[in-house]
């Protein structure tokens, strides 16, 4: 019987990311910052630039080159010493089709 996948990479491979460089704004308990998406998905972003302890929970302002400035919850997944991995925590059907929008013409 074959090995079971490793769901947590498998999950990583279902959205697709693609480059951004896009600039956010950050808020969290007692922090306001700037920092830069370097990549987007349906499902998350990475920003560089910015420290914050995996587990918290934080809002990012992205303005859609081309469509509309998003307000997303966000679960800090990931950190290195370049950046944190952030996950979208209920996304509304708006800002998901605003993600589609900007991610289709993109993808590879």
């Amino acid at each position: 019987m074959p090995d079971s996948p490793d769901l947590g990479l498998v999950r990583e491979r279902q959205h697709p990311r693609v480059a951004a460089n896009l600039p956010v704004e950050v808020r969290g308990p007692g922090m306001l910052r700037s920092a830069v998406a370097e990549d987007i998905s349906l499902a998350g972003l990475r920003l560089l630039g910015l420290r914050a302890p995996v587990g918290a929970t934080l809002t990012v302002a992205l303005a859609l080159p081309g469509d509309r400035k998003l307000q997303l919850r966000c679960l800090v997944v990931r950190r290195d010493s370049t950046g944190v991995a952030l996950e979208f925590e209920g996304l509304d059907w708006d800002d998901l089709f605003a993600l589609a929008r900007f991610l289709h013409p993109r993808l590879p």
